[in-house]
């Protein structure tokens, strides 16, 4: 078997500093914005000419901290709550042969930065900050979206939204900018698929730590700390 070597074009930057929070599937916080910064080499605008007629853009991407020996022909999805098995392949799970994942986001702009060349804005991102990106292709609506496409085992679970509350109005030591983001990542519980309600959990999201606890469908942060 032939082997081939790839290497990033890009890395992304956002406010997911660590895995635990991120949403599971791009889209899910639309709020979360990220930027998409070529590699020396590859900060040529002609590699970016008419990219800004597409709304949305496919990113080819390393999970690099899911990097293990061997690999598993099963895994547990969380959303199946950790007790199902599925084969990796019939799955998204970052743990793979190769470690390779993909993920739509919209292309919000393009910025021109004196360091960093072309600078691709995009929000919807489900990727740790600075994942290496292998690709950047458009998304094309009359090719890569299927209305009546069939989506297996993921049909019967139950897409469901956790309610975010506040304790005594500490919303207000997030900047606006990062709040609605964080909003979004929380509501969609990103609590392992093992979990028990009134355990407290910690994320950091924007320079911040957050510390939240979860009862039934009802997600409340009880600190928010300046890192």
């Amino acid at each position: 078997m032939s082997e081939f070597t790839i290497k990033p074009i890009a890395h992304i930057k956002n406010d997911f500093t660590e895995k635990f929070g991120i949403p599971r599937q791009s889209g899910r916080a639309p709020s979360v914005i990220s930027k998409i910064i070529f590699e020396p080499e590859f900060q040529n605008d002609d590699a970016l000419r008419e990219i800004e007629g597409f709304s949305h853009l496919w990113l080819i991407f390393d999970f690099s901290k899911a990097h293990v020996e061997g690999w598993s022909p099963l895994v547990r999805p969380p959303r199946l709550g950790g007790n199902r098995k599925v084969g990796v392949f019939a799955s998204r799970s970052p743990f793979r042969p190769n470690n390779l994942g993909l993920s739509v986001v919209k292309l919000e702009r393009i910025e021109q930065t004196l360091n960093s060349g072309t600078v691709l804005i995009v929000s919807g991102a489900d990727l740790l900050d600075g994942t290496p990106i292998f690709d950047v292709k458009p998304y094309l609506p009359f090719a890569d979206a299927i209305p009546d496409a069939l989506g297996g085992y993921t049909t019967d679970v139950f897409e469901y939204k956790l309610d975010v509350k506040f304790d005594n109005g500490i919303e207000n030591l997030l900047p606006n900018d990062k709040l609605k983001g964080l909003i979004e990542c929380l509501e969609n519980d990103p609590r392992p698929s093992y979990h028990d309600d009134g355990r407290e959990y910690g994320m950091t999201f924007g320079g911040f730590n957050i510390k939240f606890t979860v009862d039934e469908n009802t997600l409340t942060i009880h600190k928010i700390e300046k890192i």
